[in-house]
């Protein structure tokens, strides 16, 4: 009973064999091989346009080198307040940008508030040496508390952005989960809602360790091979991450993934709302769910084997605990299974 996080899960088989595939024989180095080639392609089949792709490691990695590739001196990157960037990169993408910073806008349901956003960015409509100056906008797609901008949603910031002449990021760790839950194509919830540069996620729908950082307009990227090698994220073997890829892409393997961990928390969520000892604490859409619990049902489930992370209600939900009760947050993945998830609401 594993619902700590997706990143717990392992590779999933047909990704496991393709980097076995690949470990034999020789290819060019650092992303220059005719495979390599043929997976950045890819990419420009699922977006329906040519694209720009660098490979990397890490999601923190293609957050912040995503947001390096836009910085100035004196840049300001604005994000909802609980986005990974700002509540859990350990401050790299300020350091990996050059110092620049990030300036949290509020939200409900982990979304930034378009009111809000434009608020906080028209704080910089004079220029100030002293206050800086706005650098780009970031959102978070599936959100850190589980749920998804709309298409409309999208829209109404990307018009901001656009307004502002400003760069828009989009952090797609959980890409997949979304695209499913919204029913949209790759295109349609990205570069023609106006989003400019993607951190595309794989490594937690099923990939051992493969991000990308993609360019909708591939001019943006010109500094880009320069910024990834100074920031040590050029790997040498860099097939190792596209036979991942190609795996996770071929037959929309990476859409039955994320398809099976939606449905996997749907099945959660459904559970724990006819239980009396638990609550949903708000709707989610993707495959996380936050749950309100009683703190001995908590602790049977886990003596039972359950592992799950307690979580910090949001400000903007400052009564939402009673004294005998706790937030957790339950996250499923390509590997959970129906068991799983009747064990742990049975154990709750």
């Amino acid at each position: 009973m594993f619902f700590a996080s997706d990143n717990w899960s392992g590779a999933h088989p047909k990704i496991a064999e393709s980097l076995t595939r690949f470990a034999s024989g020789y290819a060019a180095a650092y992303g220059t091989s005719d495979h390599d080639k043929l997976i950045e392609a890819k990419f420009n089949d699922m977006f329906e346009r040519e694209v720009a792709v660098f490979f990397v490691a890490t999601g923190t990695a293609a957050n912040s080198l995503a947001l390096a590739s836009v910085a100035k001196a004196g840049g300001v990157t604005f994000c909802h307040s609980d986005a990974h960037v700002n509540a859990d990169e350990g401050g790299a993408p300020e350091f990996l940008t050059g110092a620049t910073r990030l300036f949290p806008v509020e939200g409900d349901n982990g979304k930034i508030d378009p009111n809000a956003l434009d608020i906080a960015v028209s704080r910089f409509d004079v220029p100030s040496v002293h206050h800086g100056r706005p650098m780009a906008i970031t959102v978070t797609q599936a959100t850190e508390a589980g749920t998804v901008y709309s298409l409309k949603e999208l829209d109404a910031i990307a018009a901001i952005a656009k307004e502002k002449n400003l760069p828009l990021h989009m952090d797609g760790a959980r890409f997949a989960n979304a695209l499913v839950a919204l029913k949209a194509s790759p295109a349609e919830m990205t570069w023609k809602r106006g989003i400019d540069i993607l951190s595309f996620g794989g490594t937690k729908n099923g990939c051992w360790c493969a991000e990308a950082i993609i360019f909708f307009k591939p001019e943006m990227a010109e500094e880009m091979p320069y910024i990834r090698k100074r920031s040590a994220q050029l790997f040498s073997k860099t097939r190792f991450i596209s036979a991942q890829l190609e795996a996770y892409l071929e037959n929309d393997l990476w859409l039955e993934l994320a398809s099976h961990s939606n449905a996997m928390a749907d099945r959660l969520r459904a559970g724990l709302s006819a239980k009396n000892t638990t609550r949903l604490a708000w709707e989610t859409t993707a495959n996380e769910v936050f749950a309100v619990a009683d703190k001995d049902a908590v602790a049977r489930a886990r003596a039972k084997g359950a592992v799950v992370y307690d979580w910090l209600p949001p400000r903007d939900m400052p009564h939402l605990l009673s004294e005998n009760e706790t937030l957790l947050r339950l996250v499923t993945s390509f590997a959970t299974t129906n068991e799983d998830v009747d064990q742990f609401i049975d154990a709750v």
